[in-house]
């Protein structure tokens, strides 16, 4: 979850939550959310009332004065880890210690293994780094999914909903079936995950991500999990299909929600593996994609929706294509 500091009114008292529906620069506090867990209401309740004590101000998008960004929360299912990212200019300097005991005397569900404090001077209201020091513990949590462990780091990009992630990755891995002595390549691999489930039924897959964090922490999973024949390479999947040598047998593709970049689908279909499974979070790109891997000699096998936001209007779509 990825709170914001700000104000309800000009002037107005400090806030920590989200933007006011239709409203640019108004905060809301949502310390009644029933959609998060109540951990991350927790915190998000005593940092607030840390920073009023404290007085310390807010990061304002239109002069670009103040300290407070936002506040990211991450939260494990099924292992209860609780990582926190504190995100600051460095226009103040912070001692963050009481704030830390503060938070370390919750009664959380879960187990608050990790305090990270991000300082972010980009004029853009996006959460980035341009340091990130760790105060307490460590800077990831570990999260299971169909028997696998992942490391989830700060920035990484990790689905928000596990039980439901595992039921998508299981669809995925069905809709591959066994393919013991083939390659596959996980084409916008993130941390590994669709790479990792797939490494027990085939020879070697290869993922490429280009958030090299994402990357290093795909390598440790796979160590973690025993895995020895995952390989990931961190780039722009434009340009590192460029550089595979190896004639994949299956191409598994799961894109951010703008789709497969249009330089870059040619690339990858031109490797004319057998089949192609296209991950889809957004079924405009989807859309917009298919007809390309038609033209080129690809028809759809089968398509299956995942439900993976209930009561929202986002759907994951999984695509077979296989060569005709």
């Amino acid at each position: 979850m990825e709170f914001t500091f700000g104000d309800v009114e000009k002037g107005g008292e400090l806030a920590l939550g989200m933007h006011q529906k239709g409203k640019f620069y108004e905060i809301v506090t949502v310390d009644g959310c029933k959609i998060v867990d109540e951990d991350f209401i927790k915190v998000l309740t005593n940092t607030l009332e840390y920073f009023r004590e404290k007085g310390v101000p807010f990061y304002n998008k239109n002069n670009h004065e103040g300290v407070l960004r936002h506040l990211v929360v991450r939260r494990t299912m099924k292992t209860g880890e609780l990582l926190v990212n504190l995100v600051t200019t460095s226009q103040q300097h912070l001692n963050l210690d009481e704030l830390i005991n503060k938070l370390k005397e919750v009664d959380f569900k879960g187990q608050l293994v990790g305090f990270l404090h991000t300082i972010n001077d980009s004029l853009s209201d996006t959460v980035q780094s341009d340091e990130t020091r760790i105060l307490f513990g460590r800077d990831y949590i570990v999260e299971e999914i169909l028997g696998l462990k992942f490391k989830i780091s700060a920035f990484s990009f990790f689905q928000t909903n596990t039980l439901g992630a595992e039921k998508l990755y299981s669809i995925v891995r069905d809709f591959a079936g066994d393919k013991k002595d083939k390659v596959i390549y996980d084409l916008y691999c993130g941390t590994g995950t669709i790479a990792q489930i797939m490494a027990n039924v085939a020879r070697k897959v290869v993922g490429i991500e280009i958030v090299e964090e994402a990357v290093e922490a795909a390598k440790e999973n796979a160590k973690l999990n025993g895995l020895d024949n995952c390989y990931f390479i961190a780039g722009d999947v434009m340009e590192k299909v460029s550089e595979l040598k190896e004639k994949p047998d299956l191409i598994i593709l799961d894109p951010p929600r703008d789709g497969i970049h249009p330089k870059a689908i040619h690339k990858i279909i031109d490797f004319e593996p057998e089949e192609f499974i296209y991950v889809s979070c957004n079924p405009r790109s989807l859309a917009r994609d298919l007809p390309i891997f038609e033209e080129r000699g690809y028809k759809v096998k089968k398509v299956k929706c995942m439900d993976m936001f209930p009561h929202t209007p986002h759907v994951e779509t999984i695509t077979v294509l296989y060569r005709r």
